[in-house]
Order: structure tokens, then C-alpha cells, then sequence
């Protein structure tokens, strides 16, 4: 059998179950790459599992398969693994941050009050975009990405309504001389 009917027939007869996208090679590499890529082995299966959702999100969109699904894979595995480092720095940095503030002084009960009080008066200045856009990253916790995709908007424009909105809130609470 030519490697090239293989991969079209996605593996089956070489242990991959029926339909599935990657063959159990290209699964290994694309094990391989995460790994190499410094993903921890408990994650391993859930990076293969992400990639065979995008080859599969591709096919249901209708887009041409790679020409080469095993490199292809090994790329989306490697921007995986890239994801995978850029979130965990993104958690040492939260992490640094909120070790910091537990070692100030907590605010008094007055003083959270003004300044939650300041913060809803500032959301309420915020245009309807901004001020939605700010409660969904930072009240309701929703990653830039699903920000975008349920509002149908590009993430640049959930990042640029994210920053004018953060830089108005910020120069409103020094206005006030909260902060």
C-alpha cells in the first residue's frame, strides 16, 4: 500500500479507529513534538486531541486536507506546545501578581467600597462595547478567544475594545483619585 493511500484512508488497518483523522505514526510524531516542545506528559493526549479536532474542523468546514497531514500535524502540534507555554507564564505572572497583593496591607472595608463604587461608575461610562467586552474578560473570565467567537468579532478588535477601555477606566479611577 503507497503512503499516500494510507494516509487518505487515515490509518485504517494500523490500529487508528475508523474515520479517524491522524494514523497511529502520525499520532507518535505529533506525541513527539509536544513532548519535545516541553509539554508536560499529562497533557500529551489532550495536545494530540486538539490536533485531531482541528483536522477535523477543517474537513467539516469544506478546506482542501494538507497535502502532508503528518507534517501539518507536527506543525499544529508545535503551536500547541508554544500555546501550551505562553498560558503557563500567563499563570506564573497572575500567580506573581496576586502573591504581591496578599502582601499589602488589604484595603479597609471603606476603601473597597470607593473603589468598587468608582469601577461601576466607570463601566457605566464605557461605551456598550468596551463596557461588554470588559465583563466578559474580566468578570466572567472568558479567554480573548471565546470573547471573539461569541460576540463574531476578530480577537484584534476584543484586544483593541480590551485596551481602550482598560486605559479609560485606569485614567477615570486616577481622575477620581481612587488609585
Amino acid at each position: 500500500m503507497s503512503v499516500l493511500r494510507r494516509t487518505t484512508r487515515r490509518g485504517q488497518g494500523d490500529g487508528a479507529a475508523p474515520g479517524d483523522p491522524l494514523d497511529a505514526a502520525q499520532e507518535r510524531r505529533v506525541r513527539a513534538v509536544l513532548a519535545l516542545g516541553g509539554v508536560p506528559q499529562a497533557d500529551l493526549l489532550d495536545g494530540v486531541q486538539q490536533v485531531r479536532l482541528r483536522l477535523l474542523e477543517r474537513a467539516a468546514k469544506g478546506d482542501e486536507a494538507p497535502r502532508d497531514v503528518s507534517a501539518w500535524a507536527a506543525v499544529v502540534a508545535s503551536n500547541l506546545a508554544m500555546d501550551w507555554h505562553r498560558a503557563r507564564r500567563r499563570q506564573e505572572r497572575l500567580g506573581e501578581r496576586l502573591a504581591s497583593l496578599r502582601q499589602h496591607e488589604h484595603p479597609s472595608g471603606e476603601d473597597t467600597s470607593v473603589l468598587s463604587l468608582a469601577v461601576a461608575q466607570g463601566l457605566d461610562d464605557l461605551p456598550d462595547a468596551q463596557r461588554q467586552v470588559v465583563v466578559l474578560r474580566f468578570f466572567a473570565d472568558l479567554p480573548v478567544a471565546a470573547i471573539a467567537r461569541e460576540l463574531d468579532v476578530p480577537e484584534g478588535t476584543v484586544k483593541s475594545r480590551l485596551h481602550t477601555a482598560v486605559r479609560a477606566l485606569r485614567a477615570r479611577l486616577h481622575e477620581d483619585e481612587v488609585v
